[in-house]
């Protein structure tokens, strides 16, 4: 494909020699004649002086040597470029020997099980899903079409997954919620969770993340939802559209967030937090109370950003305080002392 026809499948603009045969995508440091990169901020844009590749995707033209495509978002452009050209592999639809199907099994077109896949009673799986190795699917589990189960993830009964959803590998879902009470000798005794867990569409759950089913209703994952490696979703939970959950998010019991929410590394909720949309919670921060809409939060406990760095910036000032609060209350006391003499 000539960078030409590469433009007109982005809806870009070519700015440099459009017959430029482009063959693959790939960054700025490992690009090779032929392939197309990304550049993004005048650091990058130094770079591309070293970098090998025929062409670049900018947002605006720059006085480079180099062939463009202008772009109004080449970061979505690379995106959408890089599955046209390295599209994920999928296996070709078949049953292999060594899956197992329960009873009631309904199996939609083009399916494709890989090795020692077990499949529960009363399930149905869609148009074009992929399972991979290992992966358990329970009693009465729906997937929609386009559904990608990397190797190695469970799926507890009831649950239901849209289309177009990918789980990656070790990732668990529908899990026991965490849910204890007391005796009177103050043993824990479980209270039986018996809801599910619904994922809506288009929805990506990253490796070893775990979304624990309800202890009566549904715990809900909303459409467009992306979640990191690591994430941990307590029973009950609500998360709202188009969310981001990265690395090592904590969620507890009976949460609801709002579409848009950006739970940065390590963040936590505790339980019953409502988040509101378009809400950002740092990273490592702790959300113990409600966050309203529209607004940046960060620290333990959460704070909005604006008190939360000024807070940061008085605390690396403390030592210092305090000693200068011990020397007045010391000039204070001998000032006092004095008075008294008299």
């Amino acid at each position: 494909m000539n960078l030409g026809d590469v433009a007109k499948k982005i809806n870009g603009k070519v700015e440099g020699d459009s017959s430029i045969d482009i063959t693959g995508v790939s960054s700025i440091e490992i690009a090779k004649k032929g392939h197309i990169t990304f550049a993004k901020g005048k650091k990058f844009l130094e770079k591309l002086k070293k970098s090998k590749a025929s062409a670049v995707l900018v947002e605006t033209k720059e006085e480079i040597s180099m062939s463009q495509i202008i772009s109004s978002n080449p970061e979505l452009a690379f995106a959408r470029l890089l599955d046209y050209f390295h599209p994920e592999p999928r296996p070709k639809p078949e049953i292999h020997s060594s899956v197992v199907l329960g009873l009631n099994v309904k199996l939609g077109n083009r399916v494709a099980l890989s090795p020692f896949v077990s499949i529960g009673d009363n399930v149905r799986i869609g148009d074009d899903v992929v399972v991979y190795s290992g992966s358990v699917i329970g009693d009465n589990c729906e997937l929609g079409k386009s559904t990608l189960i990397h190797a190695n993830v469970t799926l507890y009964r009831n649950t239901i997954i849209g289309s177009s959803v990918t789980i990656h590998a070790g990732a668990v879902i529908g899990s026991d919620g965490f849910g204890y009470t007391a005796d009177d000798k103050g043993r824990h005794i479980k209270i039986n969770q018996i809801g599910n867990v619904v994922i809506e569409d288009n929805v990506e759950i990253g490796a070893n993340s775990c979304v624990d089913r309800a202890a009566t209703g549904t715990t809900l994952i909303k459409k467009g939802t992306k979640i990191d490696n690591l994430v941990q979703i307590a029973h009950n939970c609500t998360i709202g559209e188009n969310c981001i959950l990265v690395a090592q998010v904590g969620i507890a019991g009976s949460c609801n967030l709002g579409r848009h929410v950006v739970l940065a590394g390590q963040a936590g909720l505790s339980d019953h937090v409502t988040v509101g949309d378009n809400v950002t919670l740092a990273a490592k921060s702790a959300a113990l109370r409600d966050i309203k809409d529209n607004s940046v939060y960060g620290g333990i406990p959460a704070l909005p950003l604006n008190i939360w760095k000024r807070s940061v910036a008085v605390f690396a000032k403390l030592p210092d305080l305090s000693r200068k609060i011990r020397d007045l209350e010391n000039r204070l006391n001998n000032i006092e002392k004095k008075n008294i003499d008299q």
